[in-house]
């Protein structure tokens, strides 16, 4: 596995820009939007081998200081083995929708934390 992101939810998506872009000096190199719900903004270094995703929603939540946190992200080359393996242990999963563009599952790790498991581009 490589590591591939890490999600926070931010609560003003322009000041958290300034923050991470013009404080720490990452670059914007991708920005989504899901519908009315959420907007992402993935930074990287120079090197780019590794993206924070900033996520914005857009309903005005607040969060509490350690319920920003969203999930670690991780890519494989194949998502069929991992998906027979959690199958067989009988863990909760979540697979991307066809019309996501992206191939991912998401799993709970023992404390509920969500991982989320991408299949890494030219794979499969």
């Amino acid at each position: 596995m490589q590591l591939a992101h890490t999600m926070l939810r931010v609560r003003d998506l322009e000041r958290s820009l300034d923050f991470y872009t013009g404080f720490l000096g990452l670059q914007e190199v991708r920005r989504h939007s899901i519908g009315d719900e959420a907007t992402l903004v993935f930074l990287s270094d120079e090197a780019g081998h590794y993206f924070l995703e900033l996520t914005w929603n857009h309903d005005g939540r607040d969060y509490e200081l350690g319920n920003q946190f969203g999930h670690i992200a991780l890519l494989a080359p194949d998502l069929e083995p991992l998906v027979a393996h959690c199958e067989a242990q009988g863990w909760w999963y979540r697979r991307s929708h066809p019309q996501s563009g992206s191939k991912y599952v998401f799993v709970h790790d023992p404390d509920g934390y969500d991982i989320e498991i991408l299949e890494a581009p030219n794979s499969a």
